[in-house]
């Protein structure tokens, strides 16, 4: 089929989402599409340009090599097209933006949201609060914040999906797992869904565990991580370098994903975070 002379910035937009997302799924998640819309895009993407974007390698679906060429013009493509209709709209906002973020997320889902707002809205002032989730969604309810992101639900706040991630067990490189033995756990004190996510997941498989170390922050636990002294259970973004990811080979159960949402509150005061949530939320296709 031959070449299309123009590429759909539509389709476009849920070709990234699938690619940053590693499935189809995860990319319906994130533009609100069911899998079959998502995967309808991919081969109306295909047809447009007359090439395979995806391979089989084993179950999972790899970028082929124009795949990766097509994913680096995307986002170029993307990157112009919105900063090119946000700063139309934007340029003129100034003021003070409070967003509160968990410091789990600060280095990955954090750093393009700003980038956006600062690319869209060069006057605008962010002021950056890094703190525990439960804690920055009270900061939100009390107007010490102007939008958080969190795993955390509320129906009394208006929100939208940014990512779902694994949860997993995490542990040093070093750490050396003894199934026969109790699990030792690197846990925050309340609240924390990882805390709770950790204890129903082994008291549900009837595995035994201990608490090896409690900390307060996500500081206290990467540092107990990297010491070697237990495992924790942790979304995706935590891993680094220095550790590795226990599983169902090494007898340990699967635990439910979480997802990190951007909230306001509805009757916000403060103009200037209603046009900032409408511009992330744009930016994520939805």
């Amino acid at each position: 089929m031959p070449m299309s002379d123009t590429l759909d910035l539509e389709l476009l937009r849920t070709f990234v989402a699938v690619v940053d997302h590693h499935s189809f799924a995860g990319a319906g998640a994130q533009l609100s599409r069911t899998q079959s819309s998502v995967t309808q895009h991919m081969q109306r993407l295909e047809q447009q340009i007359g090439v395979n974007l995806f391979q089989k390698q084993g179950r999972q679906k790899q970028l082929t090599e124009p795949g990766r060429q097509l994913l680096r013009h995307a986002r170029q493509m993307l990157s112009l097209n919105d900063d090119a209709l946000n700063s139309l709209r934007e340029s003129s906002l100034s003021g003070v933006l409070r967003i509160g973020s968990p410091h789990d997320i600060a280095d990955t889902i954090l750093p393009p949201i700003l980038s956006h707002i600062a690319r869209s809205a060069p006057k605008l002032r962010l002021e950056i609060d890094v703190g525990r989730s439960p804690f920055l969604m009270d900061d939100l309810h009390r107007g010490k914040v102007d939008m958080v992101i969190s795993t955390r639900e509320d129906p009394a706040l208006e929100g939208f999906a940014l990512r779902t991630s694994p949860v997993w067990w995490i542990c040093s490189a070093q750490y050396q797992h003894v199934p026969s033995e109790p699990i030792p756990l690197i846990l925050v004190d309340e609240p924390s869904i990882y805390r709770r996510y950790a204890i129903e997941a082994l008291e549900r498989a009837n595995i035994a565990w201990r608490q090896a170390y409690l900390a307060s922050n996500l500081i206290g636990i990467k540092a107990a991580t990297r010491a070697g002294l237990g495992v924790t259970a942790r979304s995706m973004e935590m891993l680094g370098p220095d550790m590795r990811v226990l599983g169902e080979a090494d007898g340990l159960p699967r635990m439910p994903d979480v997802t990190y949402h951007l909230w306001i509150r509805p009757n916000t005061v403060n103009p200037l975070a209603r046009r900032a949530y409408e511009l992330i939320r744009g930016s994520q296709g939805l």
